[in-house]
Parts: C-alpha cells; structure tokens; sequence
C-alpha cells in the first residue's frame, strides 16, 4: 500500500526493485535514505510526508479493497507488463505493486473475458452510437467491458456495457476516492455495482496528464483486446492501442467518415498490419474468442429472386423488355440463345413472378 503512494504508477526503477529487494525492506532502505537528487530520495521525502493509517481510512470510507500480485484476486493477465517496457525519458510501464479496487465484484473474475472499448473524449455522435453498442453486445455476451472512465467513448462504452446487463471496468488515473471526471460521478458508482474501479495511485492522489498515459497500460493489459472507436491523430487512445499491441493483444479499429477529425488517429492505426478493421460486436468477439469459436456473421447485401437463376436464365432475363413485349423468338435472338430452350425458361420465369406474357407476348414482371 505504501509504495502506491511514494513512487509515481508505472515507474519501472521501483518495480525492478521491489521485485529484487520487496517492498518491505525498500521502505525500510528510503527510511534511512535523506539527501541527494536521486529517485530513492525523492521517495524518500515522500516517504516522511505519507500517513498511512490516513491512506487505509480513505479507501476504507469509499469501500476500497488493495489487491497484489498473487493474490485470488489478482488478474493474471497483468503479469505480462513484465515483458514490455516503455521506450520513454521517464520508463513508464511494468507491472503494478497493486492495485485499489472498489466494487462488488472480484476483479480476476470481472477480467476473465474482457474487451477495451476506448476513444476520444470529444467524442461525435456517430463515435458514442457505436461505442455504447459494441459495449452492449459485449456485456450481453459475457464479455466485461474495460475502459478509462472519461468522457465521451469512455462513458459511452460504460454505459453501454451496464445497459446490457454486463460488466465494465474503469481504470482512473487518480484515487480510487477521487472518482474524476466529477460529471461521471454517478456512472462511476454504478460500475462499482456491476463492475469494478481500479487505481494504481493511493488513495488521496489527483490525476495528472502521465498517470492517465500509464494507466493505459493496464487497459490494454486487463483485456483480451482493445477496439479504438475515435480517435485524433494526436489521442492517447493511441497509446492504448501501442500497448494492447505490445502484449499480443488484439488492436481493432471502427472507421468513420474519412474528413473526420475525429477519426484521422483510428484510420492510421488501420494502416498498421496488426490492427483489424470491425464494424460490429460480432466481428469484436471473434478476434477475442479462440479460433473458430464465434465465427462473426457474413456480411451479404439484398438478395433476390434473380440471384437464384442460372446463367442462361438470367441472359434471357435480361433479354426481356421492360415495357414492349416482345416474342419468345425475338427474346431468343436479343439472348443469342436456342428458342427451343428459351421457351420453357420463360415459363419458369413467369411462375417466379419475373416475366408476364400478354397477347402482345412476354415483359418483366412490374415488381422489377
């Protein structure tokens, strides 16, 4: 619990030392650490700083639980962030000492089979549609739904996923008891009914620009894959995507209108060979379910009567006139086909409600 507040999430140094030392005897080892500019003293003066007992109240008051690695609790997935490290000036990434969870939920049990459904924050109309109907499907098929928190996709994927009477898990960049944003307020309780709330920062800690970007590493970690619905070419739903890609997670994109702004970040993203276009939650399940298992729905347009025809019926089709009728030889000719063979065709035609023959002789049918 005391390192969650001493150490900045994600900081890589402290995770290495943690699991050299344990955090037990690295607390002990910044108590007698003063001066100087490195990390330890950084943590150091932290460390004089933290109430604990203060910490402990806090979460307890929001009915927060703290969960480690090992733990029943504790989603296995996440142990993969020990293979990945963040190529950044700070070393952001690893995997976390533990985690603050608030919800009626386990969340191992919450992640089992879980989606990231992430995106802009000024989200269009179309971009929250899609969101909240993914989400829905998802949580409908016993899929979790795991997403940031935030506005715009965020809050429309989790609100989506709770309509559907699923799951949804939301990682906040600050405290667990500083549920932000403070708009999101009530949808953040709700998901601590249906779902989970996870922090990595202790309980007390506000959320600034870096811990959102590190938290991306955890949605993309607690996830069988990540669906970007919007994003800027400059968007941290990008970063997400980075990461979901980096722990051999599934990286999917939904297109929009390509003067979209607002989709110009998934669109490159689609340029990338390891990301796959979807357009519906079925398409979203079969990439995250083993192969084979949920096969998505093919997509077909309108079919009709004439697709059944074989070939030389449909060049007599065609060879019909729309409104003049014409004889079963002219047709024949118009075909370049035998009459004899013409003739029964046409009548096969005409039972099919495709052709009509008058006194003057045969037409389309009007429905055509």
């Amino acid at each position: 619990m005391m390192m969650s507040r001493l150490v900045e999430p994600g900081d890589v140094d402290a995770c290495h030392l943690v699991r050299e030392y344990s955090a037990l005897r690295l607390v002990d080892r910044l108590r007698k650490s003063r001066g100087g500019t490195s990390k330890l003293a950084d943590w150091a003066e932290r460390l004089d700083s933290t109430d604990l007992e203060a910490i402990v109240e806090r979460a307890a008051r929001v009915g927060a639980r703290y969960v480690c690695p090992g733990d029943a609790e504790w989603p296995d997935r996440l142990d993969d962030l020990s293979s990945v490290s963040e190529a950044t000036a700070d070393r952001r990434g690893g995997v976390p000492f533990g985690l603050w969870v608030r919800g009626a939920v386990g969340l191992a049990d919450c992640c089992n089979q879980s989606v990231a459904i992430v995106g802009a924050r000024a989200a269009t109309a179309y971009g929250e549609h899609v969101a909240g109907d993914l989400a829905a499907e998802c949580g409908h098929n016993g899929h979790a739904v795991v997403s940031g928190g935030a506005y715009g996709i965020d809050a429309a994927a989790h609100r989506g996923a709770l309509a559907g009477a699923g799951r949804s898990v939301a990682v906040v960049a600050g405290g667990i008891d500083r549920l932000y944003p403070a708009g999101n307020t009530r949808l953040l309780e709700r998901l601590a009914e249906a779902g989970c709330i996870v922090a990595e920062a202790a309980p007390g800690c506000t959320p600034t620009r870096s811990r959102f970007l590190v938290r991306n590493r955890l949605i993309a970690a607690l996830s069988l894959g990540v669906v970007v619905v919007e994003a800027a070419l400059r968007s941290g739903s990008l970063n997400t995507a980075r990461w979901a890609r980096d722990l051999n997670r599934h990286v999917m994109g939904i297109p929009g209108p390509v003067t979209s702004s607002a989709s110009a970040g998934v669109h490159e993203l689609l340029r990338q060979p390891e990301t796959v276009l979807v357009t519906d939650a079925g398409e979203v399940l079969e990439q995250v379910s083993p192969l084979g298992a949920r096969p998505a729905t093919v997509k077909c347009g309108t079919t009709s009567v004439r697709d059944g025809l074989d070939v030389r019926s449909r060049r007599v089709l065609d060879a019909v006139p729309v409104y003049d009728a014409a004889s079963t030889r002219s047709i024949a000719t118009t075909a370049g086909l035998q009459h004899s063979d013409v003739e029964p065709r046409l009548d096969e035609l005409c039972r099919s409600g495709l052709v009509v023959r008058d006194d003057a002789g045969w037409r389309l049918a009007s429905v055509l």
